[in-house]
Protein backbone atom coordinates (compact mmCIF):
# COMPACT_ATOMS: atom_id res chain seq x y z
CA UNK A 1 0.00 0.00 0.00
CA UNK A 2 1.19 3.27 -0.99
CA UNK A 3 0.03 6.64 0.01
CA UNK A 4 0.59 10.12 -1.23
CA UNK A 5 -0.79 12.74 1.30
CA UNK A 6 -0.99 16.36 0.07
CA UNK A 7 -0.07 18.76 2.40
CA UNK A 8 0.71 22.64 2.93
CA UNK A 9 3.05 25.02 5.12
CA UNK A 10 0.75 28.18 5.91
CA UNK A 11 1.33 30.69 7.96
CA UNK A 12 0.37 30.04 11.76
CA UNK A 13 -3.53 30.72 12.74
CA UNK A 14 -2.71 33.02 15.77
CA UNK A 15 -0.41 35.46 13.53
CA UNK A 16 -1.50 38.37 12.36
CA UNK A 17 -2.46 37.28 8.56
CA UNK A 18 -2.03 40.23 5.44
CA UNK A 19 -1.87 40.43 1.85
CA UNK A 20 0.98 42.20 -0.16
CA UNK A 21 0.72 42.20 -3.66
CA UNK A 22 -2.43 40.19 -3.65
CA UNK A 23 -0.43 37.11 -2.30
CA UNK A 24 -0.60 36.02 1.67
CA UNK A 25 2.20 37.49 3.20
CA UNK A 26 4.23 34.49 4.64
CA UNK A 27 6.58 34.92 7.08
CA UNK A 28 9.31 31.68 7.71
CA UNK A 29 9.23 32.12 11.75
CA UNK A 30 5.33 32.18 11.20
CA UNK A 31 4.79 28.80 9.27
CA UNK A 32 3.62 25.61 10.50
CA UNK A 33 2.28 22.45 9.07
CA UNK A 34 -1.90 23.11 8.02
CA UNK A 35 -3.66 21.61 10.83
CA UNK A 36 -6.05 20.13 8.90
CA UNK A 37 -3.35 18.07 6.89
CA UNK A 38 -2.56 16.55 10.33
CA UNK A 39 -6.10 14.89 10.48
CA UNK A 40 -4.96 13.35 6.64
CA UNK A 41 -1.41 12.29 7.38
CA UNK A 42 -3.38 10.28 10.75
CA UNK A 43 -5.74 8.94 8.46
CA UNK A 44 -2.91 7.39 6.24
CA UNK A 45 -0.93 6.00 9.15
CA UNK A 46 -3.61 4.62 10.33
CA UNK A 47 -4.68 2.91 7.09
CA UNK A 48 -1.26 1.47 6.68
CA UNK A 49 -1.58 0.12 10.85
CA UNK A 50 -4.79 -1.61 9.85
CA UNK A 51 -2.81 -3.94 7.11
CA UNK A 52 -1.64 -7.10 7.76
CA UNK A 53 2.31 -7.89 8.61
CA UNK A 54 3.43 -8.96 5.79
CA UNK A 55 1.34 -5.95 3.49
CA UNK A 56 1.92 -3.08 6.34
CA UNK A 57 5.91 -3.92 5.91
CA UNK A 58 6.00 -3.09 2.25
CA UNK A 59 3.81 -0.01 2.58
CA UNK A 60 4.70 4.07 2.13
CA UNK A 61 3.45 6.94 3.45
CA UNK A 62 4.40 9.59 1.60
CA UNK A 63 3.81 13.74 1.60
CA UNK A 64 4.18 16.04 -1.01
CA UNK A 65 4.11 19.74 -0.65
CA UNK A 66 4.03 22.74 -2.89
CA UNK A 67 6.24 25.84 -1.47
CA UNK A 68 9.42 27.10 -1.08
CA UNK A 69 12.09 26.09 1.52
CA UNK A 70 10.62 27.71 4.65
CA UNK A 71 7.75 24.42 3.80
CA UNK A 72 10.78 21.78 4.92
CA UNK A 73 9.38 22.51 8.13
CA UNK A 74 5.58 21.15 7.61
CA UNK A 75 7.06 17.89 5.64
CA UNK A 76 9.64 17.25 9.18
CA UNK A 77 6.19 18.00 11.64
CA UNK A 78 4.97 15.27 9.10
CA UNK A 79 8.28 13.47 9.49
CA UNK A 80 7.70 13.37 13.50
CA UNK A 81 4.41 11.91 13.14
CA UNK A 82 5.86 9.04 11.09
CA UNK A 83 5.64 9.41 7.70
CA UNK A 84 8.42 7.26 5.70
CA UNK A 85 9.25 10.15 2.69
CA UNK A 86 8.83 13.88 2.23
CA UNK A 87 9.03 15.70 -1.38
CA UNK A 88 8.88 19.44 -1.77
CA UNK A 89 8.36 20.68 -5.23
CA UNK A 90 10.15 24.46 -5.32
CA UNK A 91 10.04 26.45 -8.15
CA UNK A 92 9.93 30.47 -8.85
CA UNK A 93 7.76 30.02 -11.15
CA UNK A 94 5.27 28.21 -9.01
CA UNK A 95 4.89 31.73 -6.91
CA UNK A 96 1.17 33.04 -7.01
CA UNK A 97 -0.02 29.46 -8.06
CA UNK A 98 -4.18 29.65 -7.66
CA UNK A 99 -6.27 26.55 -6.53
CA UNK A 100 -5.69 25.02 -10.25
CA UNK A 101 -2.07 25.78 -10.54
CA UNK A 102 -1.41 24.37 -6.97
CA UNK A 103 -4.02 20.98 -7.85
CA UNK A 104 -1.62 20.64 -10.87
CA UNK A 105 1.72 20.85 -9.63
CA UNK A 106 0.39 18.11 -7.29
CA UNK A 107 -0.78 15.83 -9.60
CA UNK A 108 2.45 15.85 -11.44
CA UNK A 109 4.19 14.99 -8.52
CA UNK A 110 2.04 11.79 -7.90
CA UNK A 111 2.62 11.17 -11.12
CA UNK A 112 5.87 11.04 -11.29
CA UNK A 113 5.83 8.79 -7.68
CA UNK A 114 3.58 6.55 -9.82
CA UNK A 115 6.62 6.32 -12.08
CA UNK A 116 8.66 4.77 -9.67
CA UNK A 117 6.29 2.53 -8.01
CA UNK A 118 2.09 2.06 -8.13
CA UNK A 119 0.43 5.16 -5.91
CA UNK A 120 -2.81 3.57 -4.35
CA UNK A 121 -4.41 6.48 -2.38
CA UNK A 122 -3.95 10.17 -2.48
CA UNK A 123 -5.05 11.88 1.00
CA UNK A 124 -5.76 15.37 1.51
CA UNK A 125 -7.43 17.70 4.80
CA UNK A 126 -10.40 18.88 4.04
CA UNK A 127 -8.74 22.63 3.88
CA UNK A 128 -5.95 24.94 4.01
CA UNK A 129 -6.60 27.45 7.20
CA UNK A 130 -4.50 30.25 4.71
CA UNK A 131 -7.80 30.12 1.37
CA UNK A 132 -9.94 27.81 3.00
CA UNK A 133 -11.00 27.32 0.23
CA UNK A 134 -11.71 23.92 0.19
CA UNK A 135 -11.51 22.64 -3.65
CA UNK A 136 -7.87 21.64 -4.44
CA UNK A 137 -9.04 17.99 -3.58
CA UNK A 138 -11.34 17.51 -6.34
CA UNK A 139 -8.98 19.64 -8.53
CA UNK A 140 -6.61 16.94 -7.90
CA UNK A 141 -8.62 14.15 -8.53
CA UNK A 142 -9.82 16.14 -12.08
CA UNK A 143 -5.97 16.28 -12.95
CA UNK A 144 -5.55 12.57 -12.24
CA UNK A 145 -8.56 11.04 -13.26
CA UNK A 146 -9.72 9.37 -10.40
CA UNK A 147 -12.64 9.17 -8.27
CA UNK A 148 -12.97 11.29 -5.48
CA UNK A 149 -14.21 11.13 -1.62
CA UNK A 150 -14.42 13.99 -0.14
CA UNK A 151 -15.18 15.70 3.30
CA UNK A 152 -14.87 11.93 5.02
CA UNK A 153 -15.77 11.94 8.98
CA UNK A 154 -14.40 7.74 8.47
CA UNK A 155 -11.79 6.30 6.08
CA UNK A 156 -11.47 2.68 6.07
CA UNK A 157 -10.21 0.02 3.10
CA UNK A 158 -12.45 -2.36 1.84
CA UNK A 159 -11.11 -5.65 -0.22
CA UNK A 160 -7.69 -7.70 -0.25
CA UNK A 161 -4.87 -7.23 -1.68
CA UNK A 162 -4.40 -6.21 -5.34
CA UNK A 163 -8.31 -5.37 -5.68
CA UNK A 164 -8.49 -2.52 -2.40
CA UNK A 165 -10.86 -0.25 -2.36
CA UNK A 166 -11.88 2.74 0.18
CA UNK A 167 -14.84 3.35 2.14
CA UNK A 168 -15.55 6.66 3.75
CA UNK A 169 -18.54 7.70 5.78
CA UNK A 170 -19.69 11.50 5.76
CA UNK A 171 -21.51 13.09 8.37
CA UNK A 172 -24.69 15.03 7.16
CA UNK A 173 -27.59 16.14 9.06
CA UNK A 174 -28.79 13.42 11.01
CA UNK A 175 -27.57 10.73 8.91
CA UNK A 176 -24.57 9.11 7.76
CA UNK A 177 -23.89 8.78 3.87
CA UNK A 178 -21.71 5.72 2.97
CA UNK A 179 -19.36 5.90 -0.19
CA UNK A 180 -17.16 3.31 -1.80
CA UNK A 181 -14.32 3.44 -4.74
CA UNK A 182 -11.81 1.38 -6.06
CA UNK A 183 -8.17 2.67 -5.88
CA UNK A 184 -6.55 4.37 -6.66
CA UNK A 185 -8.21 7.37 -5.55
CA UNK A 186 -8.96 10.47 -4.20
CA UNK A 187 -10.04 11.24 -0.70
CA UNK A 188 -10.47 14.47 1.74
CA UNK A 189 -10.82 13.55 5.33
CA UNK A 190 -12.47 16.28 7.99
CA UNK A 191 -11.11 17.15 11.07
CA UNK A 192 -13.62 14.50 12.68
CA UNK A 193 -12.21 11.53 10.97
CA UNK A 194 -9.26 11.34 13.67
CA UNK A 195 -7.57 13.31 16.25
CA UNK A 196 -4.12 12.88 15.13
CA UNK A 197 -1.24 11.72 17.42
CA UNK A 198 1.35 13.38 19.05
CA UNK A 199 5.26 12.95 17.91
CA UNK A 200 7.31 10.62 20.19
CA UNK A 201 10.77 11.27 20.66
CA UNK A 202 12.32 8.87 18.65
CA UNK A 203 10.74 10.31 15.43
CA UNK A 204 11.17 13.89 16.27
CA UNK A 205 14.93 12.68 16.88
CA UNK A 206 14.98 10.71 13.66
CA UNK A 207 13.19 14.15 11.73
CA UNK A 208 16.07 15.95 12.52
CA UNK A 209 18.90 14.21 9.65
CA UNK A 210 15.81 12.67 7.34
CA UNK A 211 15.97 14.59 4.23
CA UNK A 212 13.86 16.57 2.11
CA UNK A 213 13.83 15.92 -1.57
CA UNK A 214 13.39 19.15 -3.52
CA UNK A 215 11.41 18.60 -7.21
CA UNK A 216 11.63 21.69 -9.74
CA UNK A 217 8.82 21.99 -11.78
CA UNK A 218 10.93 20.56 -15.34
CA UNK A 219 11.06 17.62 -12.85
CA UNK A 220 7.59 16.78 -12.44
CA UNK A 221 7.22 17.77 -15.90
CA UNK A 222 4.99 21.21 -15.65
CA UNK A 223 5.15 23.97 -18.23
CA UNK A 224 5.75 27.31 -16.28
CA UNK A 225 3.13 28.97 -18.69
CA UNK A 226 0.61 27.01 -16.54
CA UNK A 227 0.78 27.88 -12.98
CA UNK A 228 1.75 31.07 -11.02
CA UNK A 229 0.91 34.09 -12.02
CA UNK A 230 1.19 33.31 -15.81
CA UNK A 231 -1.19 30.56 -15.46
CA UNK A 232 -3.70 31.80 -12.84
CA UNK A 233 -7.41 31.86 -13.73
CA UNK A 234 -8.03 34.12 -10.25
CA UNK A 235 -6.96 37.14 -9.27
CA UNK A 236 -7.06 39.06 -5.81
CA UNK A 237 -8.37 42.48 -6.80
CA UNK A 238 -8.02 44.41 -3.54
CA UNK A 239 -7.52 43.34 0.18
CA UNK A 240 -7.81 45.45 3.44
CA UNK A 241 -7.06 44.79 6.62
CA UNK A 242 -9.78 43.56 9.29
CA UNK A 243 -11.54 46.56 11.16
CA UNK A 244 -10.84 46.54 14.75
CA UNK A 245 -13.25 45.30 17.26
CA UNK A 246 -15.10 48.14 19.20
CA UNK A 247 -14.69 48.21 22.53
CA UNK A 248 -16.77 45.79 24.50
CA UNK A 249 -19.49 47.78 26.23
CA UNK A 250 -20.19 46.87 30.27
CA UNK A 251 -23.31 46.95 31.61
CA UNK A 252 -23.22 46.71 35.31
CA UNK A 253 -26.83 44.76 36.59
CA UNK A 254 -28.48 46.76 38.77
CA UNK A 255 -31.99 45.21 38.10
CA UNK A 256 -31.90 46.32 34.42
CA UNK A 257 -29.73 43.85 32.96
CA UNK A 258 -32.30 42.39 30.72
CA UNK A 259 -33.77 45.50 29.64
CA UNK A 260 -30.13 46.94 28.59
CA UNK A 261 -29.72 43.74 26.79
CA UNK A 262 -32.98 43.91 25.28
CA UNK A 263 -32.06 47.68 24.09
CA UNK A 264 -28.79 46.44 22.76
CA UNK A 265 -29.72 44.20 20.54
CA UNK A 266 -32.95 46.22 19.39
CA UNK A 267 -30.35 49.07 18.41
CA UNK A 268 -28.09 47.03 16.48
CA UNK A 269 -30.57 44.88 14.56
CA UNK A 270 -29.51 41.92 16.31
CA UNK A 271 -33.51 40.56 16.48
Amino acid sequence: MRIVVAVKYVPDIHADRGFEGGRVVRRPDEGTLNELDENAVEAALRLVESLPDDERAASEVVVVTVAGPDADAAVKKAFQLGVDRGVRVSDDAVAGSDYFGTARVLAAAVRRLAEESPVDLVVTGMAALDGLGSVVPTLLSAELGLPQLTLAGRLELTGEPGSRGARVTRELDGVDEVLEAPLPAVVSVTDHANDPRFPNFTLIMAARSKPVEAWSLADVGVDPADVGDAGARTRVLDAAPRPPRPEAEIVVDKGEGGRALADYLIRNDLV
